[in-house]
């Protein structure tokens, strides 16, 4: 418990350097170096075993621990080749030794050029390049380890004498600074390498032997970074006293310290890596540039990381130059032509075309790598250092008109922006920055014009599509593909959307109050009514944005008075359609957040309700009427999508469906009648629906908590099905006995209003009631003056509803099949009704219309003879399952033959009275239903079945044994009707007998089965 509560108060540095000193026994001895070369073994650590950060290298560093724990613990150590005293060499022979540095790296560097492409001595040049490498490394380990260990301090001066020694001894910090000095002018800049050496950065890091020109470009690395570790280590040993490098000052007259060399290797360094850089940045393409590093190969990357590690390390703890201030300093030496001309000739050898998005680049890829620690792991919890007020800079020249920034390059710029949004704390500068820029463009479409059709501006075309298009402004994106799926002020909203969101979580203020005076003001009359349909889009998705992540309603309200500005006449037809859209989008937003929509609804509704009214009175005007229409079907599209959308219909949706309905159908022709229809029954079905969730929910209980909700939701539900009933059925009603044979949709739609009625039945019409059900089902299902089509139709919807035969059963309607079987007989018998009566061939459109219908009367055969009626009858009559997969014709031949059957197997008066009074109950008036063909006298397909199902009839009555029906009035009814269709089907056979053969005839003397659909075209060809 004690030690638990002391190792809360342990400093952190303290603990780190505890772990350290646990894991010496584990140390590798091998110095640390640069490597991209990865083992299978490397555990999945970003970096080798071998490097700076995985090795503890840094670690060490920072925490001012030992730099080798493990090594130069003996007497002697060997150097170059040499033995040495591990205590006195620096102090003794400093100079020469690392004279024998500068002479191995000019060995190595004579080892390059003598190479060639011999791969019989790539082995031995590995090894060689390899020993040097190593002994260099080492050597300047030793250098660490030495200052660290044996190096005193500086201390009080006093007028003693000194040992010989001991005056040597205080040499070797001075000394160490001018050598130091002396190795970076000897190695220079990376830059200046000769390209094939630099070219080593490419070669691939699987490789097990390495020619002199990777060796040498990684001790180049590595000496850069030792250059600064070893002076760091000095530094801390002095405890912090500037070392001046006296004899060098003497000689020169220049000013060198420690502290001086340090900074400039730094900034040497730095340069020559971003120098590395930008020639890789030559070959990156602007949507490319997220996903395309900075770094040739992973040593380079591990550098970077150093130099951050390093520089903000020392920033904190005597407030010299942080990583960040020493990356803009050289970033705008790229901008300005520098005063040392050390710097310039960097940048004129790597002369950047675009500097801006070279700027935009190397930081973003640069904030990244602060995710890294210590050790080279990745913690993205980790803090990290902000760079804003440099990208502010360079957001302000991103968006300068004098720069002359292209759209390709600021989809770019904005994509950086946004990534360090996910580094660094969020900064509303930029959003207002970036917010001057946009207000002043809105009617910008901000296109690409090589990325073709991905670059034009879309216009959403659905209030849904619309109110997506913003919400993945508002959520967590792959940033590297917004390039293409979005434009640059799409990505300015992610950026303040994702400010809005993160710093109310942060500080509990919401950003929105700051911020939304700026936007707001930019709004006015005037720039209202300058907004095109693209700044109409560009308004509408920014203000759809902040109702996402802001003050909602406050949003909404001022949102409608600005449209307010906007006059009928300033207004284009695209440009109210697209205002409606946007509206709708709101209404989405509302409908998401379980808001009440009346507002917005009515306001809509009442502008919808006038709309309407304009096409019904210039229904005949086609340039007005289609004008209208593009706003009528826009408000369709948007009721559609909220019904869709809706969870249980309980936020007054009811107010969208208004009597401008009612306008709207008379005057609907086609398509527009056909988009209207499809709607309707999206409507039906979705409240249905919802109604039998929350019904059922009712039925089940409730907490007291919950209860209020279904009771309310089922008001509304009601609500929404008066409107239905009230403002579309009466149009429907009218449409079932029209001129034409009616759209499917009609009796799809029917279908649905039946239903609605079953579930719902109080809110049907008042000439429905008091049975609604059965009402809809005579008007639009056992009527014989409705279309056959339409009845074929509705009554496959509704045959096997199982709800809907309770219901009959319920009311005690007995005749409920039958009269569906007296449907189905009359709707084959009328299959030809609405052929033409002429020899002349028919047209596709004809075919086309034939074959749906005749499919239509496939699937209702099946599911008529699923009925239990019919079912009893067949299998009384032992009628295969076969008939099932026959036409409707054949099945029609097949039933009554099995009613005669049946009937012939009866034994008792009263079953076969009642076995008569239900199969004229099954046929009906057929007179009424062949007086079309009658009328015409055609079509000849017409003339023909109606013929041979009516004799088929007479036969079946006529059998043995059937007196009783043979005397009743049905034998009288139906041979009436078989004697006055003969004389007209015998016409008709003569006609096509003497121009196509008499191959018709025989139905005039015999009743065979039915001819198939294939023996009918054979006949008439």
């Amino acid at each position: 418990m004690d030690d638990d509560y002391m190792a809360s108060f342990t400093p952190l540095f303290l603990t780190e350097s505890l772990e350290m000193a646990m894991e010496v026994e584990n140390e590798n001895s091998k110095p640390s170096c640069f490597s991209c070369v990865f083992d299978n073994q490397n555990g999945g650590r970003s970096f080798s075993s071998e490097s700076y950060l995985a090795s503890g290298s840094l670690k060490r560093l920072l925490l001012r621990l030992d730099p080798s724990p493990n090594d130069y613990e003996e007497d002697t150590v060997e150097m170059f080749g040499f033995q040495w005293v591990t205590e006195m060499a620096l102090v003794e022979s400093c100079r020469l030794l690392f004279g024998l540095l500068r002479q191995r790296i000019h060995g190595l560097e004579n080892l390059v050029q003598m190479s060639s492409s011999d791969f019989s001595q790539a082995a031995n040049l590995h090894s060689e390049a390899e020993s040097i490498r190593h002994q260099c490394i080492e050597f300047l380990h030793y250098v660490k380890v030495f200052i660290f260990r044996y190096l005193e301090p500086p201390r009080a001066e006093n007028d003693g004498m000194l040992h010989p020694y001991e005056e040597l001894e205080a040499q070797v910090p001075s000394l160490l600074v001018e050598e130091l000095h002396a190795l970076t002018l000897q190695i220079g800049h990376l830059f200046e390498l000769s390209s094939s050496v630099l070219a080593a950065f490419t070669i691939q890091h699987q490789a097990k032997l390495f020619p002199p020109s990777w060796h040498l470009l990684h001790l180049h690395l590595d000496i850069h970074w030792l250059v600064l570790e070893i002076l760091h280590v000095l530094g801390e040993k002095m405890m912090r006293q500037v070392v001046y490098a006296n004899h060098f000052m003497n000689l020169t007259g220049e000013n060198l310290t420690s502290i001086s060399l340090f900074e400039t290797h730094c900034g040497n360094l730095i340069c020559d890596l971003i120098s590395i850089s930008i020639n890789k940045y030559i070959k990156v393409r602007p949507s490319e540039a997220l996903t395309s590093h900075h770094y040739p190969c992973t040593c380079i990357k591990e550098l970077w990381i150093l130099l951050i590690q390093l520089l903000d390390h020392r920033n904190k703890g005597s407030h010299t130059e942080s990583f960040w201030s020493s990356v803009n300093k050289n970033l705008k030496n790229i901008f300005e032509r520098p005063s040392s001309s050390d710097r310039m000739s960097v940048f004129e050898t790597n002369q950047c075309k675009d500097p801006l998005s070279f700027s935009w680049w190397i930081i973003t890829h640069l904030a990244s790598l602060y995710q890294f620690d210590r050790n080279g792991n990745l913690d993205e919890k980790k803090q990290k250092e902000s760079n804003w007020k440099f990208v502010e800079e360079l957001l302000k020249k991103s968006i300068d008109a004098q720069t002359g920034v292209l759209e390709e390059q600021l989809r770019m710029h904005l994509q950086c922006c946004l990534t360090l949004c996910s580094f660094w704390d969020l900064n509303l500068s930029v959003a207002t920055i970036l917010w001057d820029y946009y207000s002043k463009n809105l009617n910008s479409s901000f296109t690409v014009p090589w990325l073709g059709l991905k670059g034009l501006a879309n216009v959403s075309k659905t209030p849904l599509s619309m109110l997506e298009l913003v919400k993945s402004c508002c959520c967590d994106q792959q940033i590297p593909a917004l390039y293409k799926s979005s434009n640059s002020y799409l990505i300015f909203l992610s950026i303040l959307a994702r400010m809005m969101k993160e710093e109310a979580e942060n500080s509990g203020v919401h950003p929105w109050k700051q911020i939304k005076g700026r936007i707001y003001s930019k709004f006015h009359r005037r720039r209202m009514q300058e907004l095109t349909e693209v700044g109409l889009q560009n308004f509408f998705n920014l203000f759809l944005m902040l109702a996402i992540v802001a003050e909602r309603e406050d949003i909404v309200s001022r949102v409608l008075d600005l449209l307010d500005f906007l006059t009928p006449s300033s207004v284009t037809v695209c440009q109210r359609a697209l205002i409606w859209r946007g509206q709708f989008a709101f209404l989405l937003i509302y409908v998401e957040k379980n808001m009440d929509i009346s507002v917005l609804a009515e306001k809509l509704s009442n502008a919808f309700r006038e709309k309407a009214k304009e096409f019904l009175v210039n229904k005949n005007d086609y340039t007005q009427k289609q004008n209208l229409w593009t706003l009528l079907s826009t408000y369709i599209d948007g009721v559609q999508e909220v019904f869709e959308t809706s969870c249980n219909l309980n936020l007054s949706q009811e107010k969208l469906l208004n009597d401008g309905f009612t306008m709207l159908l008379p005057a609907c022709r086609g398509a527009e009648l056909s988009m209207v229809l499809n709607f309707l029954q999206v409507v039906l079905a979705r409240l249905r629906s919802v109604h039998k969730r929350v019904s059922q929910g009712l039925q089940l209980g409730n907490t007291a908590a919950n209860a209020q909700l279904p009771l309310v939701a089922k008001e509304h539900h009601l609500a929404v099905a008066s409107a239905l009933w009230r403002n579309f059925f009466p149009y429907l009603k009218s449409q079932r006995m029209a001129q034409m044979p009616p759209s499917p949709q009609l009796a799809d739609t029917a279908a649905g209003f039946t239903l609605l009625a079953l579930d719902m039945p109080s809110k049907a019409l008042s000439d429905l009631q008091p049975q609604p059900v059965l009402s809809m089902m005579q008007l639009f299902g056992w009527d014989d003056m409705v279309w056959p089509q339409l009845v074929s139709r509705y009554l496959s919807h509704l045959i096997q509803n199982s709800a809907l035969y309770e219901a009959f059963s319920s009311m005690g309607y007995t005749s409920y099949e039958a009269l569906t079987v007296r449907s189905w007989f009359r709707c084959i018998l009328q299959m030809f009704i609405d052929q033409p009566t002429g020899m002349l061939a028919k047209t596709d459109a004809e075919r086309t219309v034939g074959k749906v219908y005749m499919e239509q009367l496939i699937e209702m055969t099946r599911l008529v003879f699923k009925l239990k009626e019919v079912e009893n009858v067949l299998s009384k009559a032992n009628v295969e399952e076969s008939v099932f997969k026959q036409d409707p014709k054949n099945a029609l031949v097949q039933f009554i033959k099995a009613v005669g059957r049946t009937y012939g197997g009866l034994q008792t008066l009263p079953e076969k009275s009642a076995m008569v009074a239900k199969t004229l109950e099954y046929l009906g008036d057929v007179l009424k239903y062949v007086k079309p063909y009658l009328k015409v006298k055609g079509p000849p397909e017409g003339l023909q079945l109606t013929y041979w199902i009516i004799g088929l009839v007479l036969y079946m009555l006529s059998v043995p044994n059937s007196g009783a029906l043979s005397e009743s009035t049905a034998w009288e009814h139906y041979s009436t009707v078989f004697w006055t269709i003969s004389p007209l089907f015998t016409n008709c056979a003569r006609s096509w007998s003497a121009s196509h053969g008499a191959g018709l005839m025989q139905f005039r003397y015999g009743l065979p089965d039915a001819p198939s659909t294939k023996d009918h075209s054979e006949c008439h060809k």
